[in-house]
């Protein structure tokens, strides 16, 4: 095995060649890259309980569960947030096509899969949903992320009223199929539809209720914000990995080329 400090006296000039290079053409392509900043927000997930009806019309339930959700509860918000629906109804929203500078038939998809690749969303440990995106105007990157955020909060709100509205579309029908129900008024033959229709209509107001709430899936606890300075490029992280990497190979392959000497019979001078 050469002796290192053999190898840095011997090849000392190509070493600080290569490391120079490297970093310059680096540093070059980091400074040529536009700035992006930073913008998060974040939210808490909404507890599943909130879309039943006993939330609001059963004490007894009410007091047993939390306003908030578990982690476990973003899983499913966070793989719908790799779906491209999200990010072209984002595109749509702020023309992101133009802000892009794109052109062709393709722009919209196009735009939307820049946003994707500058976006990020996941799930923290302390049970957080972060909705990270990077942009080179510092005051659209908030206005991203919360769209995003929107976004992701209409879809499953929707899915969790989905129950509900079905429910009171069925309620609805089977008023109308009962006798004493007319599209007008309605009228009560007997005390056993009266009590029939009594129900109905008590189930239908809650359900309408709930409808109407429209119980969020999410709690946004912070919205974006501008960054006050650009996160990308890190520049100097960049020169400082580059500086180190280049060394290390530089350093490994004058190894290799001192063991191919001695492997000939030759030494280093």
């Amino acid at each position: 095995m050469p002796d290192p400090f053999d190898i840095l006296r011997h090849w000392w000039k190509q070493i600080s060649g290569l490391v120079v290079c490297a970093m310059l053409a680096a540093g070059i392509i980091a400074w040529l890259k536009p700035l992006q900043y930073l913008s998060t927000s974040t939210a808490l997930p909404a507890s599943l309980f909130n879309s039943d009806k006993s939330r609001l019309f059963n004490e007894n339930i009410q007091i047993l569960y939390s306003e908030l959700g578990t982690a476990d509860d973003l899983d499913m918000i966070v793989g719908t947030a790799q779906l491209d629906t999200v990010y072209l109804a984002v595109t749509d929203q702020f023309n992101l096509y133009d802000h892009y500078q794109l052109q062709g038939d393709n722009r919209r998809m196009r735009a939307a899969q820049l946003l994707r690749g500058n976006s990020k969303v996941y799930k923290t440990d302390y049970g957080e949903l972060k909705v990270k995106v990077w942009d080179t105007d510092k005051d659209l990157a908030p206005q991203l992320a919360d769209a995003i955020m929107e976004t992701l909060q209409t879809i499953h709100n929707k899915a969790r009223n989905a129950t509900n509205e079905a429910t009171l579309l069925a309620l609805k029908d089977g008023l109308k199929n009962t006798s004493a129900y007319d599209s007008s008024f309605h009228t009560v033959p007997d005390i056993a539809a009266a009590g029939k229709n009594t129900n109905y209509e008590k189930l239908i107001s809650e359900y309408e209720l709930m409808v109407k709430s429209k119980t969020p899936a999410l709690v946004v606890i912070e919205k974006g914000r501008p960054s006050l300075k650009a996160d990308r490029p890190r520049r100097a992280e960049i020169l400082i990995i580059t500086g180190v990497l280049s060394f290390l190979f530089a350093f490994l392959l004058g190894i290799l080329l001192e063991r191919k000497k001695l492997a000939r019979g030759e030494v280093i001078s």
